[in-house]
């Protein structure tokens, strides 16, 4: 009786101890996904190409390098970020609506809208040395350093091996419930940050879970009379060496450095 009351109350004790432990797993679940709210601080503003459907924005050393869309339109360009002018450019074949950019080492990769086609560039050169497919529309693309990260223009960023292109998994991104629209793509420090199509805000997304930490709020930002409502905010460029980060919209005649605030 004495062994058998002694395993009751080990059973018993174990219990009480597997219930504590779920229960603060659970609490700090909750406390992890907690949703962020941010606003913005406008640092410095500086000229951009109103003319430029901008779709991809990348930062190096002080120089841009932006794709831009339309067909018949579509371009790779490198821009002086000071006075906003094209220093190089490569004007896509019309048939071809460009997208997205990254740089990955001493490569640029570009996508294209509904061509099921990417195009790798020598960043010096503008050379094109490829072409790679996908099986999906192509809206923004970004890297980890490692692999490419790209969205669709559904709630699902997709994983591509940064030498093959072979896709090698995905999340879905998601708030409360799936985010859709995610377009132009950039990695800042562990997170993506992803423009909505058609929305002044930016997604902070794990790239791990697909949840969405935070939300920035760029409402107001940029202000012109009669603006074209397809003239939406999309471009993303963050310099890591300088912890700089640079936003703007297609045909907007401004670029913006911002500064990202927390809401209390």
């Amino acid at each position: 009786m004495k062994k058998r009351h002694l395993t009751t109350i080990l059973i018993v004790t174990l219990a009480l101890v597997i219930g504590s432990v779920m229960l603060l797993l659970l609490n700090n679940r909750s406390v992890n996904t907690e949703l962020l709210s941010y606003t913005y601080d406008i640092i410095k503003v500086y000229p951009h190409d109103k003319n430029a459907f901008t779709q991809g924005l990348v930062i190096e050393k002080d120089v841009l390098y932006e794709s831009t869309g339309l067909y018949g339109n579509s371009t790779l360009r490198r821009v002086e970020l000071e006075t906003g002018n094209v220093l190089q450019i490569y004007s896509l074949p019309s048939a071809f609506f460009g997208e997205g950019i990254t740089i990955f080492g001493d490569k640029i990769i570009q996508l294209t809208w509904q061509s099921q086609t990417g195009f790798v560039y020598d960043k010096h050169s503008f050379d094109l040395l490829r072409e790679f497919s996908y099986p999906t529309e192509g809206w923004g693309i970004t890297n980890d350093g490692s692999q490419l990260i790209m969205s669709d223009g559904t709630e699902i960023l997709h994983f591509l091996n940064s030498e093959t292109f072979e896709k090698v998994g995905q999340v879905e991104v998601h708030d409360d419930e799936p985010v859709t629209n995610l377009n132009e793509l950039e990695y800042i420090n562990g997170e993506v940050y992803a423009n909505i199509w058609g929305e002044e805000k930016i997604a902070v997304i794990d790239p791990h879970t697909g949840q969405v930490k935070g939300w920035i709020d760029l409402t107001g930002i940029y202000n012109q009379e009669n603006r074209d409502p397809n003239n939406v905010l999309n471009g993303i460029a963050y310099d890591a060496e300088a912890n700089r980060l640079f936003v703007t919209g297609k045909m907007w005649s401004q670029l913006f450095q911002i500064k990202v605030l927390a809401l209390e």
